[in-house]
């Protein structure tokens, strides 16, 4: 871990005012309208077993789409678009619709991210632990840990946990808390420390 801890520390030298940035728009995406917060939920539903990259392009092609198009036509979108999955995803957006309006402040009632979280994997066909967390850091919460196949890379490699062989919840919090101790000894949030460790392993800080 203390390798670790001192590459994060080399990486705030290098990228810490383009990670602040970065931190300044999910924060301000979050005190947004709750359509603008729905969207957002769309991408992450879309980066599900697919690119980050790729879905922030089609992210900017589709726009209030994700609000208004029938499914048949989302779907026909997405398959244009080339997502793998465009007739399931184009079924979770449109079935997330129901709280596109409100969806906001439900969020915003929860005690905490961690709350929060588990109410989107309870109520947003589409959402597992990975896909919640990336929402929720994309809105502004810092406080939980996106364990992506890039992030496992990062730790296995580091030999700070085992790649499991399917990612369950216990699996997933023991993994987030790994991240946790990472980042408080780093002096940093986990939302941070996501953007530095992505950066180490793509040499990008996207969202």
């Amino acid at each position: 871990m203390e390798e670790v801890i001192r590459l994060v520390g080399k990486l705030k030298g290098e990228i810490g005012d383009l990670v602040e940035l970065r931190m300044g728009e999910f924060r301000r995406l979050g005190e947004g309208p709750s359509e603008e917060i729905f969207k957002e939920l769309c991408f992450c539903i879309l980066t599900a077993n697919f690119s980050a990259e790729r879905g922030m392009k089609i992210q900017e092609e589709i726009g209030d789409g994700f609000l208004t198009l029938p499914e048949e036509e989302l779907a026909g979108r997405l398959r244009t678009l080339g997502h793998r999955y465009p007739e399931a995803r184009a079924r979770y957006i449109t079935l997330a619709r129901r709280y596109s309006k409100s969806l906001k402040g439900i969020i915003s009632s929860m005690g905490s991210g961690s709350e929060a979280r588990e109410w989107l994997v309870r109520n947003i066909k589409g959402l597992g632990y990975k896909e919640a967390s990336h929402f929720l850091r994309n809105i502004g919460y810092r406080d939980l840990a996106i364990v992506d196949f890039h992030i496992l890379d990062f730790l296995s490699g580091h030999g700070l946990v085992e790649r499991p062989r399917t990612m369950t919840k216990r699996k997933y919090l023991e993994i987030e808390s790994v991240l946790r101790e990472v980042a408080e000894r780093s002096g940093v949030t986990l939302a941070e420390l996501d953007l530095y460790l992505w950066y180490s392993e793509t040499g990008k800080v996207l969202k």
